[in-house]
């Protein structure tokens, strides 16, 4: 199963970071569209949020596994394109879970 969980800040709910583990077993290797999906989307948000914006996330991905911390800018219109650039991941990955939700969980906490 894929885990997904995002962190968001109380105050405002932007999200700070995320991280996704595990395989979806869907299917063998190399034939998994629900693993091939989710890594399709992160991956592609974290190439997304660099080409567009220039900022470059702390991103440490490894087999099964992509972790991201998302720093400020320091400027307010910046900070909100890589919102909104997460915030799309997050749809994209609800309607991932929505249809594999037995190989897809998400879940989001606050601080």
């Amino acid at each position: 199963m894929i885990s997904i969980t995002l962190t968001r800040r109380a105050a405002d709910k932007r999200i700070l970071s995320f991280a996704v583990e595990g395989h979806a077993e869907y299917a063998k290797p190399g034939k998994d569209i629900v693993c091939a999906g989710v890594s399709a989307v992160t991956v592609g948000t974290v190439n997304s949020i660099e080409a567009l914006t220039g900022l470059e996330l702390p991103a440490s991905m490894r087999n099964g596994w992509l972790q991201s911390d998302i720093p400020s800018t320091g400027v307010e219109a910046s900070d909100d394109k890589v919102q909104l650039l997460l915030e799309s991941m997050v749809v994209m990955l609800q309607t991932i879970s929505e249809s594999y939700g037995k190989y897809v969980v998400i879940s989001e906490q606050s601080v």
